[in-house]
């Protein structure tokens, strides 16, 4: 069984026992994390509709942090000797899907 889920803006395809880096969440490591709006739920139906939907649940436990790859980026000014250097480092929350439920 999978499901289709939407977290900081992006959506993923989980199944139980995944690991996966969404966007910071708050919460300490070891809680858990309930996604409601879930897309779309498969197992031995496919649940789609809004109404089919309405009681689904990803159940999730929080499992770290971890930083994203570091993006260095440089602004540069011809012929008006501006130069500006800035990076940024994106940060996760690693987490691990304990349970899918259809809600029917």
């Amino acid at each position: 069984m999978y499901a289709v889920i939407a977290t900081g803006g992006k959506q993923h395809r989980v199944e139980e026992g995944a690991k996966l880096a969404v966007e910071l969440l708050q919460g300490d490591d070891g809680a858990e994390v309930t996604f409601t709006p879930v897309l779309l739920v498969d197992g031995d139906t496919l649940l789609a509709t809004p109404s089919e939907l309405s009681g689904a649940s990803v159940a999730a436990k929080i499992v770290g942090r971890e930083k994203g790859p570091k993006i260095n980026g440089l602004t540069y000014t011809p012929k008006a000797r501006t130069r500006r250097r800035w990076g940024h480092r994106q940060h996760y929350t690693t987490i691990e899907i304990t349970s899918i439920s259809a809600g029917q």
